[in-house]
């Protein structure tokens, strides 16, 4: 499906009943350094993705299944991990979870250990090619079965008439299951962050590698199929 939410009657929402569902929210990340022009964005980048996932639940259906990036547990201790490593998106869980949602597992945590090993490789940089094309292409199966795992989590859990909430960083190449309704979450600050960065590539260059780990591990992005303005 194509359609903009905010275009979508509520005659027309009611063709999704049945079907699955899932509203999908690029996971965006602040730094300690983080400019105040950045640090406002954000903050209004988040308020606009509470506000565009409170109106697709009352147009399209209520979110039963939270899936977060980095997530490897269910319930209780996921949300404690998304406390410590991302306050903002953990806020917006609570409120879900409040409303009767559940979190639910996402990750595999051998898998996400594995890439970040793998990154960090990278992130040091190589004086043998031979070595660099090693790193990366192991670098790059990881993360095809770290891609796998998430979208046989999201398809094992969503059953139909049922809705879901994935948060996930921009740029994963996810193929997410057939038969499943995608759903971007795409708030208007969205454009001004990506612009922001692409204006300040040394701020972004310099910046600390964003919490992407599993429940016992230290700090460390899927095309939705539908742009949702939420208005």
């Amino acid at each position: 499906m194509s359609e903009e939410i905010g275009r979508i009657e509520r005659p027309e929402a009611a063709s999704f009943k049945g079907k699955r569902k899932l509203y999908v929210v690029p996971l965006i990340f602040e730094w300690p350094e983080a400019a105040p022009e950045y640090t406002a964005l954000f903050s209004r980048y988040w308020e606009e993705v509470s506000e565009q996932l409170r109106n697709l639940s009352s147009r399209i259906g209520p979110v039963k299944y939270v899936f977060h990036e980095g997530a490897d547990h269910s319930g209780d201790a996921a949300i404690a991990h998304l406390e410590k490593y991302t306050p903002r998106s953990h806020a917006i869980v609570v409120s879900l979870v409040s409303s009767g949602a559940v979190v639910s597992q996402l990750e595999d945590r051998e898998l996400v250990s594995e890439t970040l090993d793998w990154e960090r490789f990278i992130m040091m940089g190589f004086a043998s090619t031979k070595v660099a094309k090693t790193v990366t292409d192991n670098y790059r199966s990881a993360m095809k079965k770290r891609y796998d795992f998430m979208v046989t989590r999201i398809n094992e859990t969503i059953k139909p008439d049922e809705t879901g909430v994935l948060f996930l960083r921009e740029g994963y190449p996810i193929q997410y299951p057939a038969g499943i309704e995608v759903f971007s979450v795409s708030p208007p600050s969205l454009d001004e962050i990506n612009r922001y960065l692409r204006n300040h590539p040394t701020e972004l260059k310099d910046r600390e590698v964003e919490p992407e780990t599993s429940a016992d591990d230290s700090p460390s992005d899927g095309t939705p199929a539908s742009d949702v303005t939420g208005n």
